[in-house]
């Protein structure tokens, strides 16, 4: 049994936190309540043993990959991924053809995980439906933008949507606690101290997002495990926690590994006009304090100044000048 384990562990090697503490199963999976609850829609589905083809829609971190994974083993189907950045038609093809052939000759479902499913061109997607219409493959995809702009009409009939959400801090925080107890895949092998406040912080600055949380974990702990004072500590004989003590995380180290909070946006997609329709309508109900956070929120993402002048311009005349001319 060890032999596997240091196996395993070669193969992690390099890997970052967030990849090697991936959820194996549904019990391990955390957040997305509202799908996988008792009575819910996908418990339901996989109870069967049978699976729709998905269209799974969420922001960055909320667990799409994992889920697909995790659906198609329990159902008991292969998984055959493919990415639409960086796989064609032809790939696309070789993967639906060994699919028929394991039905055939097998009685072998596969599931077909398109990850980023948007970035599909109109051809890519239109190749997919008769073979979704078929039932050669089950069809899972992935997207942070809204399907009704992005996948065609027809292969989104015969998909069913699912919006994840952002993860609860209470998630968040059982990941990072797991992440630092978990000897085979995680930091349970050092010794670290995380006080209930920094990791408030930790969770705070994540965003609902895992996988931002617990890389800047990883870093967090990399940055305090080799601060000066442990190498003295070191130097001093100090026997606990592996020779060096434990590994105590702060909020300033925390902060300085996550390098400020990442903004949700984008240049054309759906945070984008998300945030400027946010801003639009608090000036509309005259909302000075929604105006300026959605205003500043803008700005800190690196959004063009201009873009934002000319939809104040557009206010004016449209929300204002319309409204009373006379003004």
């Amino acid at each position: 049994m060890d032999l596997f384990r240091a196996s395993a562990r070669k193969r992690r090697v390099g890997q970052p936190l967030a990849e090697r503490m991936r959820p194996r199963s549904l019990e391990e999976f955390e957040g997305q309540g509202h799908l996988l609850g008792a009575g819910r829609l996908l418990s339901r589905i996989i109870s069967g043993k049978s699976l729709p083809s998905l269209i799974l829609w969420g922001p960055p971190g909320t667990g799409k990959t994992t889920l697909a994974h995790i659906l198609a083993t329990r159902i008991g189907s292969r998984l055959a991924p493919i990415s639409a950045v960086m796989s064609g038609v032809r790939e696309m093809r070789e993967l639906i053809g060994r699919a028929a052939e394991r039905r055939d000759q097998f009685g072998e479902r596969t599931v077909l995980f398109v990850d980023e499913i948007h970035r599909f061109s109109k051809a890519q997607q239109d190749a997919l439906l008769p073979h979704v219409e078929a039932g050669t493959i089950t069809l899972i995809g992935a997207t942070t933008e809204n399907p009704s702009f992005h996948v065609n009409a027809a292969l989104l009939s015969r998909c069913r949507v699912l919006r994840l959400e952002r993860l609860e801090p209470a998630a968040l925080a059982l990941l990072a606690r797991r992440a630092l107890s978990d000897r085979e895949r995680g930091l349970g092998d050092l010794v670290v101290e995380l006080p209930d406040d920094v990791l408030d912080r930790l969770v705070a600055q994540s965003g609902g997002d895992a996988r931002r949380l617990l890389n800047a974990l990883e870093v967090a702990v990399a940055i305090a495990g080799a601060e000066p004072a442990r190498a003295s500590a070191a130097e001093a004989g100090d026997d606990a926690g592996h020779g060096l003590g434990p590994i105590v995380l702060s909020v300033d180290i925390v902060d300085e590994a996550l390098q400020g909070k990442t903004l949700l946006y984008d240049k054309a997609g759906d945070e984008h006009y998300g945030v400027v329709s946010a801003f639009i309508k608090s000036m509309r109900g005259s909302d000075p304090d929604g105006a300026l956070y959605w205003l500043a929120r803008m700005l800190e993402a690196g959004e063009d100044p201009l873009f934002i002048a000319r939809r104040m311009v557009i206010f004016a005349s449209e929300d204002v000048g319309n409204a009373d001319p006379r003004a």
